[in-house]
């Protein structure tokens, strides 16, 4: 079967689109970005370029496709373009067109647990679009999903971060607002199983996870998995508005926005009489919340360059080592596996319980810093002298940190390259006074103890340079990071792993 997904970017598309081709299917990703977007699978997942909010770049997208798998939405707007009337609504109207266009017999339509009784604006555009989906000439099937989380979602993944790196989280009101959020693999086996299904037409479906929790309780589910204790502060809703409004005018991310206040009142729990489809209707095994939670934990998006704000640098510190009978394969692995030891004592490798203290291909590194909390790293290359590190979601810097060593004529050369800019504008302040002189004595103290562990002395000390890149330097490493990204995972969905 041929499918066309719209949207097959976030985290509920990737999910489906991975299921769909675990299962066989072909996948067309209809997306803004889609040549890049498809490169993140193997095979059998095509792109095609286009808007909701243009109707003539979308046409020909549903073209020898069985069904389509319509995503796209906005949870929050952005005027002029991209708003719940513009995307929600009319973008469900030119694909459901789309699709008899072309002939296409089967419409899946993702909705939102609790479209038909909520009030806020959102709800009411997916309410919308359900009616609009009702009129396909085809087979049309709409499953509410309640909220998913998984690497980069805009909710749970937010708490995770500021769990992590806050002394005090705020909360809404009391906190103890019910949701039933589901695993993002989950979701994406039950949109594929929906895409799939031939009876069953004309219905609309409840799909959730199989527990029901609150902010409270994803606050204290968290601290347990990072080891972190952070105080909850209860905000009023009309404060928590301002606050939000001043917090994302610097950059900060909160773990709903403005306009999902009111959907956090609104309960999204399955209250359909015939109950959670995930596991009535398509028989999915559903992956606890305890469980799911653990697997976020280690699974935060990478954090590049071209995400930061501020000039991208490129800071070098390195020492030409002389005397030591360790050649640079062997320096190199001494490295890698004494990473937390050789660190400097007050960057904490391994802060959380069962997390590695070496850089291992494809895994997270967790790292603590006095006074910011715990941050995360992933090894996205690792060679016999080499090992790239990208910073992930929550980091207070966008970019990657290289570790090499490499015979230099009768010396060994151990090399950090940095890469970064800072996350956001408060980081960008922070980076720019006493952080960057912190960062600089991390990564110089760093190569003095390697230089230590060789037995060798090197004549010269550590050295180092620090460049701020141009245009073209920039969109070099912009292009070399990603491909490692990407590289890594082409290699976990063909081997099955998750990213």
């Amino acid at each position: 079967m041929k499918v066309l997904v719209t949207g097959g970017t976030g985290v509920v598309g990737q999910a489906a689109v991975t299921a769909l081709v675990e299962r066989g299917h072909t996948v067309r990703v209809l997306s803004r970005h889609a040549q890049h977007d498809a490169k993140e699978w193997p095979d059998r997942v095509e792109p095609f370029e286009g808007s909701m909010t243009d109707p003539a770049s979308v046409r020909g997208s549903a073209d020898g496709c069985d069904a389509v798998l319509h995503l796209v939405a906005v949870v929050d707007e952005d005027p002029p373009e991209a708003t719940f009337q513009a995307v929600n609504v009319e973008g469900t109207r030119v694909m459901v067109r789309e699709a008899e266009r072309a002939g296409v017999p089967r419409f899946v339509y993702v909705s939102s647990l609790g479209a038909e009784r909520g009030e806020s604006e959102y709800h009411k555009s997916k309410l919308a679009g359900e009616e609009i989906v009702r009129g396909f000439r085809g087979a049309w099937l709409i499953v509410r999903l309640g909220n998913v989380y998984g690497p980069g979602d805009e909710q749970i993944s937010l708490l995770l971060k500021l769990v992590r790196t806050l002394p005090a989280v705020p909360v809404l009101d009391d906190g103890d607002q019910p949701f039933q959020p589901i695993w993002a693999e989950d979701a994406g086996a039950a949109l594929a199983l929906a895409v799939e299904r031939e009876g069953g037409a004309g219905r609309t479906l409840e799909v959730a996870g199989p527990d029901r929790t609150s902010m409270n309780d994803l606050i204290e589910r968290l601290g347990e998995i990072t080891g972190r204790k952070p105080l909850r502060v209860p905000v009023p809703g009309f404060l928590a508005s301002l606050g939000m409004k001043a917090a994302e005018t610097v950059g900060i991310d909160l773990p709903v926005n403005e306009g999902q206040l009111r959907m956090v009142r609104e309960r999204n729990v399955v209250t359909a009489p015939e109950g959670n489809a995930l596991t009535e209707v398509f028989h999915v095994t559903p992956t606890p919340l305890a469980e799911g939670l653990k697997r976020l934990a280690d699974s935060l998006p990478e954090l590049l360059p071209s995400e930061g704000v501020g000039s991208l640098k490129r800071k070098r510190f390195w020492a030409d080592i002389t005397g030591s009978r360790m050649t640079a394969e062997a320096l190199f692995e001494h490295f890698r596996r004494h990473f937390d030891e050789i660190t400097p004592w007050h960057v904490e490798v391994g802060a959380e319980p069962g997390t590695p203290k070496e850089p291992r291909a494809g895994e997270t590194i967790t790292l603590a810093l006095p006074m910011r909390g715990h941050m995360q790293v992933r090894c996205v290359e690792l060679t016999p002298t080499s090992t790239t590190l990208v910073t992930l979601e929550g980091h207070p810097l966008a970019g990657a940190i290289r570790f090499l060593a490499e015979r230099r004529d009768d010396a060994v050369r151990f090399e950090v390259q940095v890469y970064d800019r800072a996350a956001n504008v408060l980081d960008w302040l922070a980076m720019g006074t006493i952080g960057g002189l912190v960062q600089n004595a991390t990564w110089r103290e760093l190569v003095e103890n390697v230089v230590e562990a060789s037995e060798g002395t090197a004549p010269a000390g550590v050295e180092q340079e620090v460049v701020s890149l141009d245009d073209a330097g920039a969109e070099e490493v912009k292009r070399w990071l990603e491909g490692l990204v990407v590289a890594r995972k082409r290699e976990e969905r063909a081997t099955g792993g998750r990213g």
